[in-house]
């Protein structure tokens, strides 16, 4: 088992260069049985890429651009996706196990109903996405990830650790935060702060949320 380790989060992530497995190289990651198992998918241009009902196992995604992505009841477990460009992705009612995303453009994209667990999301593109009841229930982290903009609603984020991301603007609307690790951000610019309760910081960002606060409620601060 190889893991990572960002804050408070220890990630099993995929070891998909073990000796004894062979990925092969497939043209589409649809299936009529609906899962498709130790496999490599990439290097494509797409113009639409529609998965429903699958489940994708132990495998790598790579270098894969879509113009649409439409994703819908997509489990993953032991996958990587790496270099890819996904846009504006809709991504309904999935469970993701042991995965890595990195290096991957998610701009815009809609997430919904999705089940994290150890699931590492590191150096992508995050900008404008919408997060809307995703729960994490097992190790989960964002490091070095992009989410100006971004907006995160009714979602269970509870010991999820974002480390040395951007988060200028991003909104934490209602939901659970207790133990997210916020530590190593700049949190000036955050939109939603009155959420992030028992979330956890270092000492010197608590100028920044009170900052992000005061911005937030459109206080005057004066002398007069």
């Amino acid at each position: 088992m190889s893991t990572r380790t960002f804050g408070t989060a220890t990630i099993t992530v995929p070891d998909l260069d073990e000796p004894g497995l062979y990925l092969t190289n497939v043209s589409t990651l649809e299936n009529p049985r609906g899962a498709v198992q130790d496999f490599a998918f990439g290097d494509a241009d797409l113009r639409s890429l529609e998965l429903a009902d699958t489940q994708l196992i132990t495998g790598r995604i790579h270098s894969v651009r879509a113009q649409r992505a439409e994703f819908e009841s997509l489990n993953l477990h032991g996958v990587e996706i790496t270099r890819s460009d996904l846009g504006a992705a809709r991504w309904n009612e999935s469970k993701l196990t042991r995965v890595v995303i990195r290096d991957t453009k998610l701009l815009g994209a809609t997430l919904d109903g999705l089940v994290l667990d150890d699931v590492l999301f590191e150096n992508c593109r995050l900008d404008y996405a919408t997060f809307t009841k995703v729960r994490a229930t097992g190790p989960v982290a964002f490091a070095g990830c992009i989410l100006t903009e971004a907006t995160f609603t009714d979602c269970d984020l509870s010991n999820v650790v974002l480390s040395d991301c951007t988060l200028r603007l991003t909104e934490f609307g209602p939901g659970r935060y207790r133990d997210t690790d916020l530590r190593g951000n700049d949190l000036a610019t955050l939109r939603g702060v009155a959420h992030l309760a028992k979330v956890r910081i270092d000492p010197g960002q608590q100028h920044d949320l009170a900052q992000a606060l005061v911005s937030e409620l459109d206080i005057a601060v004066g002398d007069d």
